[in-house]
């Protein structure tokens, strides 16, 4: 059966109803996404886990048996192994890209891998069918197949652009909540606690505010309790987020370490800067703004506004000149 004949007996009209019913669907989807009330927390919690256990594991240097994949993931994996996608250079930014967004089970990978490899043969099968099938459009075979190719190649762009859009979104958060961080970290120091006890509370605390930088924090005090270089663990943080002040918070926390730098007054030295920094910002978006609103003042607002004022002569006049 070729598409043609598949294809025949659907009418632009039963095609836009389609595509009208998909995108009620979708919006109502969307907004009941928008309104359910998520508990980060518990999820935070397992994932801290899993990697407190992921570490006792390395350090005690225990073999277990790997379980072999069933379901839905085992078959993503033998996709992907049978493409050789699940090692060397492509898995390791994969796994840095996937830790940035968040995404650190152990299926992460394979589920990304998976839509990379899966995206762009449905994109590109669902072009064929709309381009050669329904014929909404007349091209030629080389414009057709140039769309089908494009469609293809912006299916395997969406794993991409996802993850890039989460983890813009991740670093943004924890951009925010770090000023509050620092406080506590400070609080935590001047209180007497010791570098690990303080990532630990200051996780604990900032669990409700941000949930992102609270995970951070709790892997990054997982790992000074397990990793036996604790530098090895301020650096998974800077990899994990990579923004400056982060990096100079590593920095301080290092040399902290190494030489002994008093570390309550560096860090409120920092979280000042972190204030000073994200005022800074605010006062520059403020003095972008009048900027981006002249655009918008003379295509909305003073066209009606011009309308309003001179219609009403121009219309005395016309009618003032057909009478004459």
């Amino acid at each position: 059966m070729n598409l043609d004949t598949l294809f025949s007996g659907m009418t632009p009209e039963d095609l836009a109803s389609w595509l009208s019913g998909l995108a009620a669907f979708a919006v109502v989807v969307l907004i009941w996404n928008a309104f359910i009330e998520r508990d980060p927390l518990a999820s935070r919690l397992k994932a801290l886990q899993r990697r407190r256990d992921a570490l006792k594991g390395d350090l005690t240097r225990t073999v277990r048996r790997a379980d072999r994949p069933a379901g839905r993931i085992g078959l993503m994996r033998s996709v992907v192994d049978r493409f050789r996608m699940a090692g060397g250079k492509t898995a390791e930014q994969a796994a840095a890209k996937l830790s940035r967004a968040g995404y650190r089970g152990k299926d992460a990978m394979t589920v990304y891998l998976f839509a990379k490899i899966c995206l762009p043969v449905l994109a590109g099968a669902a072009a064929v069918g709309i381009v050669y099938g329904l014929r909404p459009v007349a091209l030629d075979d080389v414009q057709a197949m140039g769309v089908c190719l494009i469609i293809a190649y912006v299916g395997s762009m969406l794993p991409e652009y996802f993850l890039r859009s989460v983890a813009g979104r991740r670093q943004t958060a924890i951009r925010r909540a770090l000023p509050d961080a620092f406080d506590l970290l400070v609080i935590c120091a001047e209180a007497g606690l010791s570098l690990d006890s303080a990532f630990d509370r200051v996780a604990r605390e900032m669990g409700e505010a941000c949930p992102e930088l609270a995970e951070e924090i709790g892997l990054t005090s997982v790992e000074l309790g397990f990793l036996p270089d604790r530098s090895k663990a301020f650096q998974g943080l800077t990899e994990r987020v990579p923004l400056p002040s982060v990096r100079a918070l590593v920095t301080t926390l290092v040399q902290t370490e190494r030489y002994g730098t008093p570390l309550a007054q560096s860090l409120r030295v920092l979280a000042g800067e972190m204030r000073t920094e994200r005022m800074l910002k605010a006062e520059e978006k403020a003095a972008r703004l009048p900027a981006i609103m002249t655009v918008p003042l003379m295509v909305f607002i003073l066209p009606p506004l011009f309308i309003v004022l001179v219609g009403p002569a121009i219309l005395r006049t016309v009618d003032t000149f057909s009478r004459m």
